[in-house]
């Protein structure tokens, strides 16, 4: 061989060489990754729930669809289908601890030689107003006006012809 190549020595026995934290390092990765697409997740989700719906007013001219079916849907307003039902109760008795704002059952009695039972008509129903009774007419009961939905203020006229009406406080 030349003179310029160094003699050949053996290579002393040594340890392996092990590099620390090399596996934790890597699942530290991991974990900051999906933290990282949690996050970023969650922040999209946020942005499009305060986006929201682009629907009603907040559309503008150019974005609103054109045609006959463009038209805004009539929405209906709970507070519509409410009526005031005058409604004879018979024992005006009764009638007379009521006041406006009371919540109170309506309950119909049927003859009970007829088959007939009792029923409930209204279930927690506002009393708008409980008007004077007239002279003379206590006989026939008293009047009390109910706050009620429109299908049961039906139920109420129905049964106020055939039956008794009777109500419970709430």
């Amino acid at each position: 061989m030349g003179t310029d190549a160094p003699a050949i020595c053996e290579v002393p026995p040594f340890d392996a060489v092990r590099v620390r934290g090399g596996r934790y390092q890597l699942q530290r990765l991991l974990r900051q990754h999906r933290r990282a697409v949690a996050a970023g997740l969650a922040v999209t989700a946020a942005a499009l729930v305060a986006a929201g719906p682009r629907t009603g007013p907040a559309l503008r001219e150019a974005e609103r669809p054109r045609g006959p079916a463009a038209a805004e849907p009539v929405r209906r307003h709970p507070a519509a289908d409410m009526v005031t039902a005058p409604v004879r109760i018979a024992d005006a008795a009764t009638v007379q601890l009521l006041r406006p704002g009371d919540r109170v059952d309506v309950i119909a009695a049927e003859d009970p030689s007829a088959g007939g039972g009792a029923r409930v008509l209204a279930r927690a129903v506002r009393v708008t107003k409980v008007p004077e009774p007239l002279d003379g007419a206590t006989g026939s009961g008293a009047l009390v006006v109910l706050s009620v939905p429109r299908a049961t203020a039906a139920r109420l006229v129905g049964a106020s012809a055939t039956a008794r009406l009777a109500v419970t406080l709430c």
